[in-house]
């Protein structure tokens, strides 16, 4: 990957703060977040008590009692009522939070900084060519070029990175099949809802019956389009040129 480049991204933002803002995160995410220290984050998932995904969001520390957490365009306001149902006489308040995320890509990202007022997080898989710039206002890097969405797409799909609505139907996916798990649970912390399918596939070394994968595809295939992979039909997801996302059998 070349780069850097940087581009807005759309996300949304849900503040919790208060006195029980970590516990009763901790209680709801699949993430161990006690080890966060302000300016860290890490991904995580909401899950139905079932085991299917809800969520998947970032968790950033932002005080001692403040968290703002992110999520893919269009999930916030279903992320501030899984949360709020289950929040009973819990000293926390949850609200939507107007920020603006600056996706960071490339080679020499991770040494890219905001300016004041501005939280510099990691983004996808870790790896030092994605970080985000998180904040109330965010504006482009200096130094950095300007880059498109289709370049951020592109990117996007080479990490096999996944968007819900787009590549999964939140309430349908397990975690397994998006490929998130190494980065957004743990599985030395205390009890969550949906826990048990999550430990029970790892404990079993179990695959999910289709999980998504970056794959090639032919000139022209659009998202919808069904393809052929090693002898099975696979339906595309998010595609870039001849780069695309799309749910494999195991």
């Amino acid at each position: 990957m070349s780069g850097p480049f940087w581009c807005v991204d759309p996300r949304d933002f849900v503040l919790v703060e208060g006195p029980d803002a970590l516990t009763y995160l901790q209680s709801q995410v699949s993430q161990d977040l006690r080890g966060l220290a302000v300016g860290d984050s890490a991904y995580s998932l909401v899950l139905e008590p079932a085991g299917k995904l809800d969520v998947a969001l970032r968790v950033l520390r932002t005080g001692d009692q403040s968290y703002v957490l992110d999520t893919d365009a269009g999930a916030g306001e279903a992320l501030l009522v899984r949360l709020n149902r289950f929040k009973i006489r819990v000293k926390a308040e949850l609200t939507a939070l107007d920020w603006t995320c600056v996706a960071v890509r490339g080679d020499g990202a991770a040494d890219v900084t905001g300016g004041d007022g501005v939280w510099k997080v990691s983004a996808w898989r870790g790896d030092g060519t994605a970080v985000d710039l998180l904040g109330a206002d965010v504006g482009g890097p200096a130094g950095v070029r300007a880059g498109s969405t289709e370049e951020l797409l592109a990117a996007r799909i080479e990490a096999a990175w996944p968007v819900a609505g787009v590549d999964y139907v939140p309430g349908e996916a397990i975690p397994s099949s998006i490929g998130v798990t190494a980065e957004a649970v743990s599985f030395t912390k205390g009890c969550y809802p949906g826990q048990e399918l999550v430990e029970r596939m790892d404990s079993r070394g179990a695959q999910a019956p289709r999980s998504l994968h970056t794959i090639d595809v032919p000139a022209g295939t659009a998202p919808g389009d069904e393809v052929e992979v090693g002898g099975a039909p696979a339906v595309v997801r998010s595609v870039a040129g001849t780069r695309a996302l799309a749910f494999l059998r195991r």
